[in-house]
Order: structure tokens, then sequence, then C-alpha cells
């Protein structure tokens, strides 16, 4: 059974539809890839999975947890299920995360409101998944605000805030892409020793399709809003049948040659 699952979800502002018609289902482990250049939907599909899409825009269709509809369900029925079954990290955590307080309580947050634990045993809890997302110094750094750590450490943070209920659906919306190559690296493997470890499905959503199979088993295509393909990765990688995924797919290759010595350089240093 889907854990969470999507039909006929159609995402509309002003009357124009940004998402059309976007249907698809997690269950445990799955890894599913979401593609798509800038602009193409995947941000707003993400957002409207966890209820989080702005008042002004409108949405129809099926938003199955658990085999429940929390299409139009209240913000507080959506906020039971938010960390503690799906669970989401976006693209920068800075903005992300709450600037006037200590990343260790932002952690703790979630684990207070959907575990029921008190204080302590929520910092305490903090602390060790700080450890677990192999943060330096972990007692010391629960107490640090964001500006004051990097940001891969502050993506490691968003990590633990994300999976420290142990959601079974994790929704990565371009958790890379404010890094550099080097962190990049260091957080995907992070993302993928979690994903084993803590058996959570993941939706990752990335316009990068060698970052996607690395990752991912399954990959949705998006276009305008509209899913154009859907596969196994290494079916799309090898034998595209759309012809904008064809494209994703050329462009993919000429960018990894381009930039194969690039990297290797930036390893050797």
């Amino acid at each position: 059974m889907n854990v969470l699952e999507t039909t006929g979800l159609t995402v509309t502002l002003d009357g124009e539809p940004l998402v059309r018609d976007v249907a698809f289902g997690l269950a445990a482990r799955d890894r599913v890839g979401l593609i798509g250049e800038s602009g193409s939907g995947k941000s707003l599909t993400a957002l409207a999975l966890l209820g989080l899409l702005p008042p002004a825009m409108s949405v129809s269709g099926r938003i199955l947890i658990d085999g429940r509809d929390y299409l139009g369900a209240p913000d507080r029925q959506w906020r039971k299920v938010r960390g503690r079954t799906v669970s989401i990290v976006f693209q920068e955590p800075l903005t992300a995360l709450d600037p006037l307080m200590p990343v260790g309580r932002q952690i703790a947050g979630p684990l207070r409101l959907h575990q029921g634990l008190n204080r302590t045993d929520a910092e305490r809890r903090a602390i060790e998944w700080c450890d677990r997302v192999h943060l330096p110094d972990p007692a010391r750094l629960v107490r640090a605000l964001p500006h004051e750590i990097s940001g891969g450490q502050r993506q490691r943070v968003a990590l633990a805030m994300a999976l420290a209920c142990r959601p079974r659906v994790l929704i990565a919306d371009e958790p890379t892409t404010a890094l550099d190559v080097t962190v990049q690296a260091q957080i995907l493997n992070l993302l993928d020793e979690l994903i084993e470890d803590t058996g959570v499905a993941l939706l990752f959503i990335s316009h990068d399709l060698p970052v996607v199979a690395g990752l991912a088993r399954h990959v949705l295509v998006m276009r305008d809003g509209r899913l154009v393909e859907s596969g196994a990765v290494d079916d799309v990688l090898r034998r595209p049948a759309s012809a904008y995924a064809r494209q994703l797919v050329a462009s993919a290759v000429r960018v990894t040659r381009l930039a194969g010595p690039v990297a290797e350089g930036r390893e050797d240093r």
C-alpha cells in the first residue's frame, strides 16, 4: 500500500493551471526522482503534497496519506502528519530555519509535538540526531544559531529535523542546489545513508539528472506542469521515450563531460 498517493493533482492560480493532472504513489522504501527544468511545477507539486501552497492557489484532485484524502483538510489536520508521516527538506536551509532559535531546539520541536517528549528528552534526542548526521561536536552545535554554522551544516540540521520523528516519506526539494560541489556530494552521500538506515520513502526533486540517477530507482519527468514520462531510472536514461526526456539526457551527458576535469581537480585539492 502506498503511504502517499496523488491522483489528478492540479494547481491553478487565477484560473491558470500551473500543475496539471499529476498522479503517482510512494510506498515504503521507494526512491523516486522528480526531474524537470526550473518552472516545470516540481516544487509546487511538493508544496501541494504537504498542504503548504499559498491561499491564492487552488488545488484539486486527491492527496492520500495512509489512504486518507487530505486535499482541502484544515491546517490542524495537516499539522498531525507533517513531520510525523511526511517530511520535507527545502533547497535553502538558511531560509527554512528560524534565524533566532538555536538549531537544537528546532530539531527538538517536532519531537515534542509529535512524540510528546519533554524538553530535556527532546533536546537529548536532538544531540543524538546531530551526531547521526555527522555534525561536529553535537553538544556544542545544538546551541548555535543558523547563521553561526556553514551551509552544509545547516542542511544537515534540516535533515535531522525532517527525520527525527521517523516519517515514512521524505520529500527532498533540490536539497543540494545551494551548496558547492564538494559539500553537495557529502550531503547526497549522507542522504543515501539515512534513507537506507531509516527505510523512509524518498521523493527527490531536482533538475540535475545525474544526481537523481545516483539516488532514485524510479523517475518522473515533468514539463510545463505535466508528467510527460515515468519509468525506471535506467530505462529513462538509456531509452527515454519522450522528446523532452531525450533532451534532458543529452544535456546531462554534455554537462557531465564538460564538468569532469573540473570535478576531478576539486577532488585532488
